[in-house]
């Protein structure tokens, strides 16, 4: 009994050690060409902040300086687009944060676990995402998003951090009232790369870069289920590097507590569907599938395991989300750098007004479509 005992203590003690990750001199390819993560910003979501600047509702001091940007993908995930985005992420040593609909996720559990094995963070962007969610009932809404979250950390098989973005940025100060009484963190974007529109990888790195540089960085949002991401996501990291760009890592001071009835619920969906498949068996008769454990331990990123960047922790108070008087164009303003503002974080400022109506006429019915106008976003395409 003893030698038994001594050999599974063995066998758990190796396993550890085989878990342990590599140095990052071993895992990232070429350390002094890639783009990397120059800080971590860990955020207390407690309060329910809101950040990034495509929003008419009060949101939080932009947390980041000049150059610095926010790698984020939503939507996902789709295996064969996710992959190829993820080992380029790998490839440039650097690292995301990923918003997935909580259906996709059921869909490719297998692919969120990979996406978070690989160090990145994971938030959520409602159950199934519908083309308008402030048009709902407040009830529907509220499901919508609660359910998101119990679908994509049970797929992930554990816990995920407290962070959202609206389908199409689509806030509301109820919705985002019942966020901060949650604890979670909504985040909207800075620069809008456009990956929804344009299906030309050069294209894209054109469009996505302009933006970055009119922004001076920022919070920058792609797709990871669009085949142009994919294929223009090694240049996009090229550039960055040579421009003097440098990424910061999202992380969450806390993870996320599903409603234990939709956890169950969902779960019960799920063990039904893979009976079902894995089965010609009736139901009652079928074997039930080996479960992973919900709330396993959140495995260690070869990132924080090794040299950690500096680490920023933000924790706003909470307050009420008014309406700031701004408009979703302003997100678009360029950023300027001020010399004294060299070192710090910048803010927005307000967009010129256009030379005249007939000016003004010609930009909005420019082939590729202006994020800004909020077109694509009642749409539903991002």
């Amino acid at each position: 009994m003893i030698r038994l005992c001594l050999s599974a203590l063995a066998l758990v003690a190796a396993t550890a050690l085989s878990s342990i990750p590599a140095s990052a001199e071993e895992t990232c390819p070429n350390p002094q060409t890639a783009l990397g993560v120059s800080r971590i910003v860990e955020i207390d979501a407690k309060a329910g902040p809101l950040f990034g600047g495509f929003t008419k509702y009060e949101k939080e001091p932009r947390f980041l300086g000049p150059k610095e940007v926010v790698l984020t993908f939503d939507d996902g995930p789709m295996p064969k687009y996710t992959k190829p985005i993820l080992d380029a992420l790998d490839k440039f040593c650097t690292k995301a944060t990923f918003f997935y609909v909580g259906q996709m996720a059921q869909a490719y559990p297998d692919m969120v676990k990979e996406v978070m094995g690989r160090g990145h963070t994971m938030g959520t962007h409602t159950w199934s995402h519908p083309l308008n969610l402030r048009a709902m009932s407040l009830e529907r809404s509220t499901d919508q998003i609660e359910r998101g979250f119990a679908a994509v950390a049970l797929a992930a098989g554990q816990p995920i951090a407290p962070f959202f973005r609206f389908p199409g940025l689509s806030d509301s100060a109820p919705m985002l009232a019942h966020l901060q009484e949650r604890g979670i963190a909504a985040f909207t974007v800075d620069v809008v790369s456009n990956d929804s529109y344009i299906g030309s990888p050069s294209r894209l790195v054109a469009r996505t870069l302009d933006q970055v540089e009119r922004q001076n960085g920022g919070i920058v949002l792609f797709h990871d289920i669009k085949a142009s991401t994919a294929h223009a996501l090694p240049t996009i990291l090229t550039e960055l590097k040579k421009r003097g760009y440098k990424v910061v890592h999202l992380r969450s001071k806390s993870v996320f507590e599903p409603l234990p009835a939709l956890t169950a619920e969902l779960e019960a969906k799920r063990v039904a569907a893979v009976q079902k498949k894995a089965s010609g068996k009736p139901q009652a008769t079928a074997e039930k599938p080996k479960l992973v454990p919900f709330y396993a331990a959140i495995s260690t990123s070869t990132l924080e395991a090794t040299s950690e960047p500096e680490v920023t922790v933000l924790a706003p108070e909470a307050k009420e989300r008014v309406h700031a008087g701004g408009t979703h164009a302003t997100a678009s303003a360029p950023v300027a750098t001020s010399p004294e503002a060299a070192g710090e974080a910048t803010q927005p400022v307000t967009a010129a007004t256009p030379r005249s109506k007939k000016h003004a006429r010609s930009k909005r019915h420019k082939k590729e479509h202006d994020p800004m106008s909020l077109s694509g976003a009642v749409s539903g395409r991002w």
